[in-house]
C-alpha cells in the first residue's frame, strides 16, 4: 500500500499539475495566453440573468382541432346522404339536429376510427351526448391532454432552437407541470429581445387580399402590422410556414429598409409557383399572428422558391423575424406569467457569501486537523488545498454550471474529505498499538480503512446520481459537483496523502513516529 512506482508519482503529480492548468484561468481576470480559455460557467444565481416562467394556452388548439373535426364531419354526413340542420360550434361543443329515424347511421358516423379516433382502449377524441332530435359533440379529455402533451413538446423544441440561435451559454430550458415552461437565462440582464423571440408564436401564411365583389364569408378583415390599416384577406390558405426552409435578414437597396429573405421547400416552391401565376396582379397578404406584414402586388410567376417579407422593419426586427421563421411556429400562444431578473450585484453577493463560507469552514478544518494530526495533518490540509483545485479544474472542463447549491456541494465535500482523513489516521494508531514495525501499521491502517471509505463514497455518490437525473436546475448543480468532489476526494486522500505519508515514513526509518 505504501509502495509508489515512478510511473505512480509520474501520473499522480501530471493530473496535480494538469489541474492547476485549468484552475488557473477562474483565478485570473485577465486571459494569459498560454493558459486555456475556458472558465467556470456561473449560474443565474451567481452571475445574474433572466428567470422567465411561461404558460402555454392550449384553448385555441382545442379551437382548431374541433373545426377540423366539424369539416371532417360534415363531409361524412353528406358522403352518408344524412341530413341535419343548425350545425353550430359553441363553447367548444358541436351541435346539430338530425331526423330521429337518422340515429343509427349518426352513431355509425361517430364511430368511424376516421372520424373518432381511438386514443386507448377505453377512449376515443370525441365525446357525444343525443339530446333528442340534437347531438351535442365535444373533445373527450383524453384528446385534450394528448393535445396539450404534444403542444408542450413541441413548444420545449422550438424555444430550445430560438434560443439556441441567439447564443445564450448554458440556458435551463424546461417544462413544469403539463402547461408551463420555466427559462432560466444565465448572464442575461436585459430580456426585452429574448421575450420578443420566445413569445411570438410566429404563425405564417399567405393570403390573397379579397377583391371589392367578394363575398362577406369568403374573407376576413385583418390589421396592419402597425395597426394604420385595414385589409380585407380570404380565407382561403395559399400556403403556410411549415413549408419555409430558411429564413435571413437582409437589406432592399431600392427601399434602404431591412427586410427577411425566405427560402420554400420543393412542395411550397411548386405550390407559390402556381398561385402566383394564376392570380397576376392581385395583392398576396404576408401574414403573422394575424397581423399583414406587407400584401405586395404580384407582377409575375414566382417558381424559385425564394421570396422576400418587407415592412418597414428595422435591422434588429429582420434578424429576430429571421430567427422566429427558423425555428417554426409555436403551436400554441404562450404569455408569460412571472419574471424576474436577478441583478450581476445580487450574484456577485452570493458568491462572495459562498466563498466566504468555504474559507471559514476550510481555515477550520485546517486547524482542527493540524491540532490533532501535527505533521500529519499538514499532509491533509495540502490533499484538502489541492483537492478544490481539481474540484474546480474539472467543473471548468466539462462547462458544469457552478450554482448556489453547487457552492454547497463544494463545501460538504470538503467536509466529506476531512472525514475520511480522520478515518485513516484513528484506523493507523489503532495498528500502531498491536504493531511494531511502523511500515506495516500504516500498510494496514490503509488497507483495512479502505473497504469503509469505498462503501461511505460510493452511497454518497449513488445518492448524487439519483439527484443529478431525477432533480433540475440548482439540485442538478448540487449533484454535479458533489460527484466530482466524491471522486476528488477519494484521489487526494488516499492516493495523494498516501503518497505524502510513505515518502515521509521512508524519511524517518527507524525513528518513532507518533500520529
Amino acid at each position: 500500500m505504501l509502495q509508489f512506482s515512478k510511473l505512480k508519482i509520474f501520473t499522480i503529480i501530471s493530473l496535480i499539475i494538469f489541474g492547476f492548468i485549468f484552475f488557473l484561468p477562474n483565478v485570473f481576470k485577465s486571459e494569459v495566453s498560454f493558459l486555456p480559455k475556458k472558465k467556470v460557467v456561473l449560474g443565474l444565481d451567481l452571475q445574474g440573468g433572466s428567470y422567465l416562467l411561461l404558460e402555454v394556452n392550449s384553448k385555441p388548439l382545442f379551437k382548431d382541432k374541433l373545426e377540423t373535426k366539424s369539416f371532417e364531419l360534415k363531409k361524412k354526413l353528406r358522403s352518408e346522404r344524412i341530413n341535419y340542420n343548425n350545425f353550430i360550434i359553441k363553447n367548444s361543443t358541436i351541435s346539430f339536429e338530425f331526423n330521429i329515424e337518422n340515429k343509427d347511421n349518426i352513431l355509425k358516423v361517430l364511430n368511424d376510427n376516421k372520424i373518432n379516433e381511438n386514443i386507448d382502449e377505453s377512449n376515443r377524441e370525441l365525446n357525444y351526448q343525443f339530446l333528442n332530435n340534437q347531438i351535442k359533440i365535444n373533445l373527450s379529455e383524453s384528446y385534450q391532454k394528448r393535445i396539450k402533451k404534444n403542444a408542450m413538446e413541441q413548444s420545449l423544441e422550438i424555444i430550445r432552437s430560438r434560443i439556441d440561435e441567439l447564443g445564450t451559454r448554458e440556458p435551463t430550458i424546461i417544462a413544469q407541470g403539463e402547461e408551463r415552461i420555466l427559462i432560466e437565462l444565465p448572464g442575461i440582464k436585459n430580456p426585452k429581445r429574448i421575450k420578443e423571440i420566445i413569445g411570438t408564436t410566429a404563425k405564417l401564411t399567405f393570403r390573397f387580399i379579397a377583391d371589392n365583389d367578394a363575398k362577406k364569408q369568403s374573407y376576413e378583415k385583418l390589421q396592419s402590422k402597425n395597426n394604420l390599416e385595414t385589409y380585407n384577406v380570404q380565407k382561403k390558405l395559399v400556403l403556410s410556414g411549415e413549408h419555409l426552409t430558411d429564413a435571413q435578414p437582409g437589406f432592399d437597396n431600392l427601399n434602404n429598409s431591412s427586410v427577411v429573405n425566405f427560402k420554400l421547400d420543393g412542395f411550397g416552391a411548386k405550390k407559390f409557383a402556381y398561385a402566383t401565376k394564376n392570380n397576376i396582379g392581385r395583392r398576396l397578404a404576408i401574414i403573422i399572428d394575424d397581423k399583414v406584414v406587407s400584401a405586395p402586388v404580384v407582377r409575375d410567376a414566382i417558381t424559385t422558391g425564394n421570396g422576400q417579407i418587407s415592412g418597414s422593419f428595422s435591422v434588429e426586427e429582420a434578424n429576430n423575424l429571421s430567427i422566429i421563421l427558423r425555428s417554426g411556429a409555436l403551436p400554441a400562444p404562450m404569455s408569460i406569467i412571472e419574471e424576474r431578473t436577478v441583478g450581476p450585484d445580487l450574484g456577485q453577493e452570493s458568491i462572495d457569501k459562498g466563498i466566504l463560507s468555504l474559507i471559514i469552514g476550510f481555515i477550520l478544518v485546517i486547524l482542527y486537523i493540524f491540532y490533532n494530526y501535527k505533521i500529519f495533518g499538514i499532509f491533509a490540509n495540502i490533499s484538502l488545498f489541492i483537492n478544490l483545485i481539481l474540484l474546480i479544474s474539472i467543473l471548468t472542463i466539462v462547462e458544469a454550471t457552478l450554482t448556489l447549491p453547487g457552492i454547497a456541494g463544494i463545501i460538504l465535500t470538503v467536509g466529506m474529505a476531512v472525514d475520511a482523513n480522520v478515518l485513516i489516521y484513528e484506523r493507523i494508531k489503532e495498528e500502531l498499538k498491536i504493531e511494531d514495525n511502523i511500515l506495516i501499521a500504516f500498510d494496514n491502517g490503509y488497507k483495512r480503512v479502505l473497504t469503509t471509505l469505498l462503501d461511505a463514497n460510493i452511497t454518497t455518490l449513488i445518492a448524487a446520481f439519483v439527484l443529478y437525473f431525477i432533480g433540475s436546475g440548482p439540485i442538478k448543480g448540487f449533484a454535479v459537483t458533489l460527484a466530482i468532489g466524491i471522486i476528488t476526494s477519494l484521489f487526494t486522500t488516499f492516493i495523494l496523502g498516501r503518497l505524502f505519508v510513505s515518502v515521509y515514513i521512508k524519511s524517518k526509518k527507524g525513528q518513532e513516529i507518533k500520529i
